[in-house]
């Protein structure tokens, strides 16, 4: 059977960078859950679907091919025999994605995506509802936050990084904030730090420091 360690928390909040060193260390599989949503995002742009319409979203969840496959310690996801990149990480894509995500079709297919992913080994998955939707029951749950302030200035040093970035610091926090209305009030599989899960604040931690929090936590024949 494979360990799923599940992480969950609002964008900015360090979940890609610190399951990304978790699973360096253990030798589990990065699974990014929300490139899915980017993805399915994405698709819908392309082919012209309105992402404000439940109905027209739902009906293209079912198209969206995305293959999988276990590479360099992490899930590679394929359109068509290529990554998506950075084409999944812009501020138009970021406009949309909430949006798409609170559709059940969409949610419940990626649920069966990441689901079926623990076929490939032992995994470390970050996302929105890992801890409460997609993998419960795992010992190894954990909540990642930030100050609202802290996460805007990460996103937009992300963008700058890969070239991307065209908002203003503000305009990246009233983003994120918006996200986490819509991500948090969502009818299906809202984010939410569930009953038993262990919030790590990281707004004045670093990347190592967060690190050894969650390894320490984990159960004693994990490590």
């Amino acid at each position: 059977m494979a360990r799923v360690i599940a992480i969950d928390g609002p964008s900015g909040a360090g979940k890609s960078s610190v399951s990304r060193q978790v699973g360096s260390r253990l030798g589990f599989l990065h699974v990014d859950s929300g490139a899915l949503y980017r993805i399915m995002t994405w698709q819908c742009l392309e082919n012209g679907v309105d992402t404000s319409s439940e109905d027209a979203v739902a009906a293209f969840a079912g198209k969206v091919k995305i293959e999988c496959v276990p590479e360099d310690g992490r899930i590679k996801y394929l359109v068509r025999g290529e990554e998506p990149g950075n084409r999944i990480r812009t501020p138009d894509i970021n406009a949309h994605a909430s949006q798409v995500a609170t559709v059940k079709a969409v949610r419940d297919r990626v649920t069966a995506i990441l689901r079926s992913l623990a076929a490939f080994g032992d995994l470390v998955v970050e996302g929105r509802d890992i801890t409460t939707a997609v993998f419960p029951d795992t010992p190894a749950r954990f909540y990642l936050t930030a100050s609202a302030e802290v996460r805007a200035a990460r996103r937009q040093k992300e963008e700058v990084e890969k070239g991307i970035a065209r908002q203003s610091a503000e305009a990246v926090k009233a983003s994120l904030l918006a996200r986490d209305r819509i991500d948090s009030t969502r009818k299906y599989a809202p984010l939410v730090k569930a009953d038993g899960v262990m919030e790590i604040d990281s707004s004045e931690l670093s990347l190592d420091q967060v690190v050894e929090a969650v390894l320490a936590a984990l159960p004693s024949a994990w490590c």
